[in-house]
């Protein structure tokens, strides 16, 4: 993980971007779907909207692709609301789970965040880029900032770590772990620099001038470590392969003063072996690519290939060079003021080390050991480390071993001698690393005294789980263990902190204690021994092996919670441990060796004695502080295990003092293993870090690839459960995690509570208060502290959820208020409009008016004449500017000629240019292209040189290394050849062993098919003990919860032994005295017998019945459960009650069967009754020794009372819980009848947003249909206009002949026309006449058939209601019956009682004392009746207010149901309005079409005419130039003559007069003519308008007619059918009602005969009190005679007292629950369950009580009075029996009303479903529609609007040229004298065609005329129909005064609103008088097309069924 500041903006990779969080789409998103996290293979989670709920399934529409699954409810995690999107701190959040905490990382991490708090951990995720955020300027922002002031950082745990340490004088530390990879090394480096940054010391001390700065050789030291410590693999290119605890000291003052280093398990089998494409330590490869040939040939250096140890050759790691880090690691041991002698002994170790692995060892011919044929390597090796070849050989081959006293050489194998190199060169590394930490700790702990506080960095590998795990992930996950209690532990001692510092409640839970068992597994010593300690036993063993130690650790540890032995026989693990982060398989191969680490002592002494005393210095503890297991003290390990990977653990506590510190102080010949090392060195470093305040790093690996920008779902969750950060979150989840100040809490939710703050200044913590009271949140929910509110997760949430819905309403209703406004705006603007069109209307039509007027045309003539007089002169000049302008052009036309001609040389020289221009860019971009190859060709060809030089120089490297190994090879060859002769004999041995062996394997193989038969025989019976055993668990579940309820019942058992007690105890003090009275009793306990018999009967009886209403009761369980499972997920609040009333529900079958118990009770103590008296006639007449028994026995009933006491204290609080569970129960009730109320509001909004949307959809219509009659208005006019230029064009082109033969054929087709127009219009009349009588009677069926319908629901509704009347009449009845009953039964009793007491008193007085007190009590059993009796009535009338509450609701629902089935009804008939209008407009685009064509073709007819003008003008003007012509020659000829002769002068006199006289007849005819000329233009004009109009008509009469003979056919099928059906539907009704009726008389006789029983009924009970008023009066004479009996029953009435009362809370209670029973399924199958364990436990019981009922028969003597508390009880018990038959009718009256309004209510709610899938289908084909509408006009208008621009710019075009033709002819006129005839009979025509003109005029008023008529008869139609209308409405009126309570219903249904059927109606009657209005305004023209218009209209259109 490398970072670098670059020039991006830092802040982006720090600050989150809160404009995109608080994004308010997102959160309506959020609130709408209701979006949950799913779990996803490809992505971890993903989001999803749930759908619908299916039980324990749900079904979800992923957010993604829409695509719909279904997912189990446990798998769906909560999604957080968007205000927590890129939390910084994820403890923040309010739904705490795994799915959100990988959300917010994923999020954060893409927007370039790769810090996030999580609680006390800072989560880091490897950017795999440098990122600009560890720069000066960051470290300076974060300097003395709090954490929470800042985003998160790992400066920002750095800084918090610092204050602490200087604030309180507590020591701090780090904790950076994660896997390799991750980025822990990069963290360590960046908390050092800024420490370093922060307290450098040399800022505030003079002394800073010592060679090598302290905070630099602290960064210095990094580099040392990475190079001798890190290495590259697949993970990661630069990873630490140890951990290390950096301890930097720190004075009073807070700069640096030292530092130290230690480090943890260092992997020193990396130095001999590596993975595929993994390198060794970097120092290695350094070394040899950077060392100069000096150094080479000193350190005997030679290339990466020739070395063994490097297994994979030279792998160099991309953007970075071995020869400059070598530079860098040097010039870092100079800063570290190493010298030279210390750096080249170091590297000397180093070669020495890979020399190691080129050692070679053969095995002799004959025997196994091992031999060295070459020594090069080992001479090479002993000159580096300072020793003796000869003496270093020996003790590798031939080893001294002590065998007792004496020494022996042992000759070694060549697998014990590789093995010894390879443990020696790993020693002999470790040894150096350390010597290295201890000179980098010596260098930077310069101060001589010690700091006064210290932060430690520590940086150890994370917890990793691989498929199987080995030695060092033991010890690597055990000391994750061991840091995550560390973190836990922490973590609540700050939670207890904050709770106590706000004040709140809260037990401390060490969270800490759950790892402990894990943690014991792992290093427990004894009791059992731990997975270490058995380790290191082992290792004592010679003979032990991984395999016994395996066994050794099943037997020991197969028990415990975290250890799992292997599942399969196949497994490759060994065994498993159940983790924090998870399961964990280890392989315990080489574990031994591991542990023990055994070394060569004869090269250990060797080194320890080495010439170089750098060398003896490393080696020098191995001898002196301990003994080490050595290599030959497990030989037989050798041999069993192979030995390709040894892998040790690092011995730092092993150094002495001299070196390393303090030398561990062990036994004598004891030697250390590599687990107690690291144990002891592990709890050094936990204590060290329970003394410091931790803060805690975690570091995330987001991919394997190294790619940025990239996060792998799975790998990172798999890091977050290693790393613990979801343990912590776990742990957060038990307290209050989300927290926010009070201030926050009341700006963010007052809205949830508006009223709930009063105004003006109030205490935050008050107001916080009030607003909790006011959203009614459950107390564990939530603590109140002194600054903050605390919230369990999830609360924040769903809190949020319900301030979306607020907002989400009040903004809808803001919309609401805008829409409106916008509305009536445009509304108010539309009527703006509607008044300047009738301000236009009125100008046309006044314009209309005057153009035919005489005078008014006169005035347009004269005005423009006025100026005639200034013609000839403005002629004149005309001519002149002519000729000046003919001049201009000629020349201008020269000029443009000559323009033309440059202008096409100049284009032609254009593209010639353009031509070269485009070659050449053409050639350019060749030569470009081309430069660009050679260029990268150069490129290429250099990299290839520069390649090729390098590979030059490699290979002249391998050439002379290939040469060295040439040598070595031929040697070897020689060697081998020896061998191979060898090996060939061996081979053939080998052979013949091969044979035998195969045989073995075959048996093998069969033994092993066998073996496995009977493994998956094990399996399979392994699978079905399972099986039993979890049948078995399930079923001792059920066993233990018999047993609970039977100890339930026990107690009640013991209640009621323990009450009878205490009435023996009374009895006990009364017995002396009845002893006296006990033989005149005799008699009477005999007809008690008598009694108890008869009333065991009766109990039997009650018995049967309890068994039919449990019958009963088990049928209508069924029945619910049936309804239930009809019932889908149909609302929640009803399941919330069913739960609720189960309880109750419980409560009470628990009270049933303790009744029954009570039953039981009394049957027992009869019998026992019975005894006791054939006993205490036996003794009567007792001895001493009975008396000493009754002591004994009043001994035993005091103990009982005892026992009693208790037992009654116990059912007291029983009681009191009880209550407590009633009160929350109809809180709880209370609460969801809110919600029922919330969600009945609900339904009002939307009802109302649904009227507000009708509305909005008619003003819709309504402006569509002002914007229809806007567009016909347009239509007109511009067919007005466009007729104006018709006949505007058309003038001067009509010859006069033409004229006459036109009007010949107007005439004919007028008269055509007129017949046509009569025959229509009688058709019509006729048509409009039928359809209105066939609407009329449509409309009354309908109104019929609702009437009937509404009669029907009345009717049902009552019959309904009398029906329930009926059913508590009857229950009224048979109540009072009971009470009858026991009335009469009582009267019995006390007649008996009477009897007995006259009887008592003639046998002895003092009995009649009792007998008052009898009566009394009798009497307060009376009054008592009486109470229970008002109790009973007022119950009954409070479940008649309930009822009638109830039905009220149901009444309600229908009426809105019915509201609801108004609005679609109204809502389809508009769909089929806006459809017919729809059709309209088709036909009027249509319409409109055929109108452009034609308006397109008679354009062109008048472009051909406008072509043939002006050819006649043209020869008109040719004609004038002869004419002028003529004239000047004339005038030539004149004054010829005139100068001629004298003589002649006469007849030019004469000439001169007939000149005068022929010029003033000219001007008479110029006259004349312009007369004519205006009468044939006005007459021209007519003519054109009469031939359009006739046409358009003869079309449009045409389409008209067919298209009302369709639409009348299609109406009158349609109406009949109507008619038809509307008649069978009557019919229906009819009988309905008539049926309806029968059945409301059958009742009403129902009612009265239950009224007759009501009152005889009650006339019997007005009699039973009279008798016992009566009973009374006798009772009172015999008072004085019963005081003696008082005494001896007081106690007995005083207990019975009790029990009523008892029994009367009970009966209160039992009111209660049966008023809040609404629905009682869910818990019956609960009540069936627990009712069969009580049988089952009563049963089980019966065996208990044997023993019980023995001791009760030992107190015979002193239960003589049971037998009156006997009937008394059974009293009770049979009044108990009698309340609870009425309370199971109660129950089956509330169960049949809760399922009739279950079903209405479902009705309803699917109804509600319905209507508004239809209102969203309306709405949604309204706005198709709409849509194609809209474009539809605006496409028609834009066209029409282009058409009329193009023909007024025609018309202005054509009035120049008719302008200038104008003039032309004004000027001919003057001199075209011969056509005066021609005029004269010009103008008798138009005589003519005048009169036809005023003809047709009066034709038209004629139809004008019957058009008015027609309407007359149609509004007198209307008013004769609005007539029937109203009688039709009085008749209903009339027929639906049945009763009140059916008005009062009727009154109800009409609260919906009255249905209107005259909407149609009342909008063509609008039509008809707006179209009335604008008929007077219009002209005669276009008074036809009007009537055509209107006629098409009126056509009716067809009604909605």
């Amino acid at each position: 993980m490398s970072h670098r500041s670059g020039q991006e903006d830092p802040e982006r990779y720090l600050f989150v971007d809160r404009a995109v969080v608080y994004n308010p789409a997102t959160q309506a998103d959020w609130t709408a779907k209701k979006l949950v996290w799913v779990p996803s293979e490809r992505h971890g989670f993903e989001a999803a909207s749930i759908r619908e709920e299916r039980g324990e399934e749900v079904l979800v529409e992923l957010a993604e692709n829409g695509k719909k699954v279904v997912i189990n409810k446990d798998d769906i995690q909560k999604m957080n609301p968007p205000k927590f999107s890129k939390v910084e701190d994820m403890a923040e959040l309010t739904c705490l789970n795994e799915a959100s905490v990988l959300h917010n990382l994923k999020d954060r991490y893409y927007s370039g965040l790769i810090y996030t708090y999580s609680g006390l951990f800072c989560v880091v995720i490897n950017p795999y880029k440098n990122l600009p955020i560890y720069s000066e300027n960051i470290i300076e922002m974060y300097r003395g900032k709090k954490r929470h002031e800042m985003p998160p950082h790992i400066y920002a745990i750095s800084e918090s770590a610092y204050r602490c340490m200087l604030q309180d004088r507590e020591d701090q530390s780090i904790l950076c772990t994660g896997e390799s990879g991750a980025g822990k090394t990069e963290n360590t480096k960046k908390v050092i620099q800024y420490l370093a940054h922060v307290a450098s010391s040399h800022k505030g001390r003079k002394d800073h001038n010592i060679p090598g700065e302290l905070e630099r050789q602290l960064l210095q030291a990094n580099p040392i470590l990475e190079s001798f410590g890190n290495a590259k693999t697949v993970k990661n290119d630069n990873s630490s392969r140890f951990g290390k605890f950096i301890r930097v000291n720190f004075d009073v003052t807070g700069y640096i003063v030292g530092a130290n280093i230690e480090t943890y398990l260092l992997e020193k089998s990396r130095a001999i072996r590596q993975a595929k494409d993994e390198r060794t330590f970097h120092i290695f490869y350094r070394l040899l690519a950077g060392a100069g040939e000096h150094l080479r040939t000193d350190l005997l250096l030679e290339g990466f290939n020739s070395y063994r140890f490097l297994s994979n050759g030279n792998i160099p790691i991309p953007g970075q060079q071995d020869k400059d880090n070598f530079q860098e690691t040097l010039d870092a041991m100079h800063i570290m003021s190493f010298t030279h002698d210390e750096i080249v002994c170091m590297l000397k170790v180093v070669s020495a080390v890979l020399q190691f692995g080129n050692i070679v060892f053969k095995k002799e011919r004959n025997t196994d050991q091992a031999s060295m044929p070459e020594n090069t390597a080992a001479q090479k090796l002993c000159h580096l480390l300072g020793m003796n070849v000869m003496e270093f050989t020996r003790a590798i081959l031939t080893p001294r071993i002590k065998v007792g006293r004496d020494y022996v050489q042992k000759a070694q194998t060549k697998e014990q001698a590789d093995f010894a190199v390879e443990a020696l060169a790993k020693a002999t590394y470790e040894r150096l690393f350390r010597w290295l930490v201890h000179r980098i700790n010596k260098a930077l702990d310069r101060t001589k005294r010690q700091g006064a506080s210290f932060i430690g960095i520590l940086d150890i590998a994370g917890f990793e789980i691989f498929e199987l795990n080995s030695f060092e992930q033991l010890c690597i996950n055990y000391t994750n263990e061991k840091l995550q209690q560390l973190f836990n532990h922490t973590m609540f001692i700050l939670e207890q902190e904050e709770y106590q510092r706000e004040g709140i409640e809260w037990s401390f839970i060490d969270f800490g204690l759950d790892l402990q068992p894990c943690i014991d597994l792992i290093e427990r010593p004894n009791n059992p021994p731990g997975i270490l300690a058995l380790l290191d036993e082992e290792c004592w063993f010679p003979k032990a092996t991984d395999k016994t130690f395996i066994d050794k650790v099943l037997q020991e540890q197969g028990t415990h919670t975290k250890f799992q032995k292997p599942r399969q026989l196949k497994d490759k693990a060994d065994f498993c441990i159940i983790h924090y982060a998870g399961r964990v398989d280890y392989k315990a191969d080489e574990w031994l060796m591991k542990n023990m680490d055994p070394l060569n002592d004869n090269v250990a002494t060797l080194l320890h004695q080495s010439t170089d005393k750098f060398v003896a210095e490393l080696w020098k503890d191995d001898i002196q502080t301990f003994q080490r297991a050595s290599f030959y003290d497990n030989v037989s390990g050798l041999h069993e295990a192979p030995v390709d990977r040894i892998v040790g653990l690092d011995q730092v506590a092993g150094m002495n003092e001299t070196a390393f510190g303090a030398a561990y102080k062990t036994k004598k010949g004891m030697f250390r293993t590599v687990g107690q090392l690291y144990k002891e060195q592990l709890s050094k470093l936990m204590a060290t870090l329970r003394n410091t305040n931790p803060n805690f790093v975690r570091c995330i690996i987001p991919n394997h690839e190294k790619r940025a920008g990239k996060l792998d779902p799975h790998l990172v969750l798999d890091q977050l459960r290693c790393n613990g950060v979801l343990e912590g979150i776990r742990i957060c989840r038990q307290g209050f995690p989300n927290r926010i100040v009070f201030q926050e809490f009341r700006q963010r939710y007052e809205i949830l509570t508006p009223n709930a703050i009063p105004k003006g200044f109030m205490d935050g913590k008050q107001a916080c208060e009030r607003m909790i009271q006011a959203l009614e949140l459950d107390g564990n929910l939530f603590r109140i502290g002194q600054s903050k509110i605390f919230f369990r997760a999830g609360v924040l949430a769903h809190l949020e959820e319900e301030r979306d819905l607020k907002i989400t309403d009040i903004i809808i209703y803001f919309q609401a208020v805008c829409r409106g406004y916008l509305a009536r705006k445009a509304f108010a603007k539309k009527q703006q409009q509607l008044s300047a069109l009738k301000v236009l209307q009125r100008n046309c039509a006044a314009y209309l008016k005057l153009r035919h007027w005489q005078w008014w045309r006169l005035f347009t003539k004269v005005k423009p004449l006025l100026q005639v007089t200034r013609q000839e002169e403005e002629m004149q000049a005309k001519d002149e500017e002519l000729v000046k302008v003919k001049e201009k052009q000629t020349k201008v036309e020269g000029e443009l000629v000559e323009m033309e001609r440059k202008h096409q040389q100049l284009m032609e020289e254009k593209n010639i240019l353009a031509e070269q221009l485009q070659a050449e860019t053409e050639l350019f971009a060749e030569a470009e292209e081309m430069r660009a190859r050679l260029a990268s060709k150069k490129q290429e060809l250099e990299e290839i040189l520069h390649d090729l030089e390098s590979r030059l120089e490699e290979e002249e490297e391998r050439n002379q290394g290939m040469q060295n190994e040439k040598k070595k090879m031929q040697s070897h060859i020689q060697d081998l050849e020896e061998q191979l002769d060898e090996e060939e004999a061996g081979r053939q041995k080998l052979q013949l062993e091969k044979v035998t062996a195969e045989a073995k394997m075959k048996k093998f193989e069969e033994d092993i098919l066998l073996l496995e038969d009977q493994n998956s025989k094990l399996l399979k019976e392994k699978k079905l003990v399972d099986d039993r055993i979890n049948e078995m668990t399930s079923l001792l579940a059920e066993e233990e919860e018999k047993a609970k309820n039977l100890s339930k019942v026990k107690n009640k058992q013991e209640m009621m032994l323990v009450e009878l007690e205490e009435r023996l105890k009374k009895e006990e003090k009364t017995r002396q005295e009845l002893e006296k009275a006990k033989r005149k009793l005799d008699g009477e306990t005999s007809d008690l017998t008598d009694q108890i018999s008869e009333l065991q009967t009766q109990i039997e009886e009650m018995k049967g019945q309890m068994a039919k209403k449990e019958d009963e009761q088990q049928m209508m369980q069924a029945r619910g459960e049936d309804e239930v499972s009809q019932k889908n997920n149909a609302l929640k609040q009803v399941r919330e009650l069913q739960a609720q009333l189960s309880e109750l529900q419980e409560d009470l079958e628990s009270e049933k069967l303790a009744r029954n118990k009570a039953e039981k009770l009394k049957r027992d103590l009869s019998e026992e009754l019975e005894a006791l008296k054939t006993e205490l006639e036996d003794t009567l007449d007792t001895t001493a020794a009975q008396q000493e028994l009754r002591t004994k026995r009043e001994q035993e009933v005091a103990e009982l009372k005892k026992t009693i006491e208790e037992e009654t204290k116990n059912h007291e609080a029983q009681i009191q819980e009880i209550r407590q569970r009633h009160a929350t129960s109809l809180e709880e009730l209370s609460e969801q009848l809110e919600q029922a109320k919330r969600f009945k509001a609900n339904l009002e909004k939307t009802k109302q947003s649904q009227e507000s949307a009708n509305k909005e959809l008619t003003s819709e219509v309504k402006a569509l249909q002002q914007g229809k009659t806007e567009s016909e208005h347009k239509r007109k006019k511009l067919e007005a206009q466009l007729q104006e230029v018709m006949a505007r064009v058309t003038e001067g082109d009509r010859a006069k002949s033409e004229l006459a033969d036109r009007t010949h054929k107007l005439q004919t087709e007028l008269d055509n026309v007129s017949a046509i127009l009569e025959d229509a219009e009688r058709k019509g009349i006729k048509m409009t006449k039928d359809v209105a009588g066939l609407e009329s009677q449509l409309q009354d069926t309908q109104e019929l058939l609702q009437e009937e319908t509404r009669q029907k629901l009345n009717l049902s509704s009552r019959i309904r209601q009398l029906e329930e009347e009926k059913n508590t009449l009857q229950e009224q009845q048979e109540e009072d019956e009971e009470a009858r009953k026991n009335l009469e039964k009582q009267m019995l009793n006390l007649q008996a009682q009477l009897s007995e007491s006259k009887k008592k008193l003639e046998d002895d007085s003092g009995v009649i004392d009792g007998l008052e007190e009898v009566k009394k009590k009798l009497q307060k059993d009376l009054e008592l009746t009486s109470q229970r009796l008002e109790e009973k009535t007022i119950g009954f009338e409070k479940m008649e207010k309930t009822k009638t509450r109830l039905q009220q609701e149901l009444d309600d629902i229908t009426v809105d149901l019915d509201h609801q089935r108004q609005i679609v009804s109204n809502l389809e008939k508009k769909q089929k309005k806006f459809d017919q209008m729809l059709a309209e407009e088709k036909s009027i685009s249509a319409r409109y079409a055929e109108e452009r064509d034609r308006a397109e073709a008679e354009a062109r007819e008048k472009e051909t005419k406008a072509l043939s003008m002006t050819r006649a003008l043209d020869e008109a003007l040719e004609a004038k130039e002869e004419l002028e012509r003529v004239n000047k020659q004339l005038r030539a000829e004149m004054e010829d003559l005139m100068s001629s002769k004298d003589d002649v002068g006469k007849n030019v006199h004469e000439l001169e007069k007939s000149k005068r006289t022929l010029e003033q007849q000219l001007e008479e005819m110029k006259t004349q003519l312009e007369e004519l000329e205006d009468e044939l233009q006005a007459t021209e004009d007519a003519k054109l308008r009469l031939e359009v109009n006739m046409q358009a008509m003869k079309a449009q009469y045409e389409r008209d007619l067919q298209g009302r003979d369709d639409q009348n056919d299609e109406k009158k099928r349609a109406l009949v059918k109507q008619v038809r059906e509307m008649e069978a539907e009557l019919e229906d009704e009819r009988k309905q009602r008539a049926l309806a009726v029968a059945a409301k008389k059958k009742l009403e006789m129902d009612l009265k005969d239950i009224e007759g029983h009501i009152e005889g009924a009650n006339k019997a009970r007005d009699e039973a009190i009279k008798q016992l008023r009566k009973l009374q009066a006798q009772m009172k004479d015999y008072q004085r005679e019963l005081e003696d009996a008082r005494a001896s029953r007081d106690d007995i009435f005083a207990i019975s007292k009790e029990n009523e009362k008892k029994l009367k809370s009970l009966e209160a209670e039992i009111v209660q629950l049966h008023e809040d029973l609404a629905a009682s399924e869910r818990g019956r199958r609960h009540a069936e369950q627990e009712r069969d364990e009580l049988q089952d436990e009563i049963s089980n019981s019966t065996s208990g009580k044997s023993a019980l009922m023995d001791e009760k028969r030992r107190l015979e003597a002193r239960i003589a009075q049971l037998e009156e508390e006997l009937e008394e009880e059974q009293g009770n018990m049979e009044l108990l029996n009698d309340r609870f038959r009425k309370t199971t009718m109660q129950v089956d009256t509330l169960t049949t009303e809760l399922s009739a309004e279950r079903s209405t209510g479902q009705k309803s709610e699917n109804a509600r479903q319905q209507l508004e899938r239809q209102n969203k289908e309306l709405r949604a084909k309204l706005g198709e529609l709409e849509g194609s509408v809209k474009s539809r006009f605006k496409a028609s208008i834009a066209a029409l609007e282009a058409k009329i621009a193009q023909l007024e710019e025609q018309l202005e075009q054509e009035a120049k040229e008719r302008a200038a033709a104008n003039k032309i002819t004004r000027r001919t006129e003057k001199k075209l004298k011969e056509i005066c005839m021609q005029v004269e009979d010009e103008r008798r025509h138009a005589d003519q065609f005048k009169e036809q003109v005023e003809k047709a005029n009066s034709r038209m008023k004629q139809l004008k005329r019957q058009l008015e008529e027609a309407e007359e008869e149609s509004t007198r139609a209307n008013a004769s129909r609005r007539k029937l209308q109203r009688e039709l409405d009085d008749a209903t009126e009339a027929s639906e005064g049945l009763s009140r309570e059916v008005h009062t219903l009727k009154n109800r249904l009409r609260r919906g609103g009255p249905i209107s059927f005259s909407s149609s109606r009342s909008g063509r009657r609008q039509l008809q008088v707006s179209e009335g209005t604008s008929l007077d305004l219009l002209s005669d023209d276009e008074l036809e097309n009007k009537i055509t218009d209107n006629n098409a209209n009126e056509t009716p259109a067809p009604q909605p069924e």
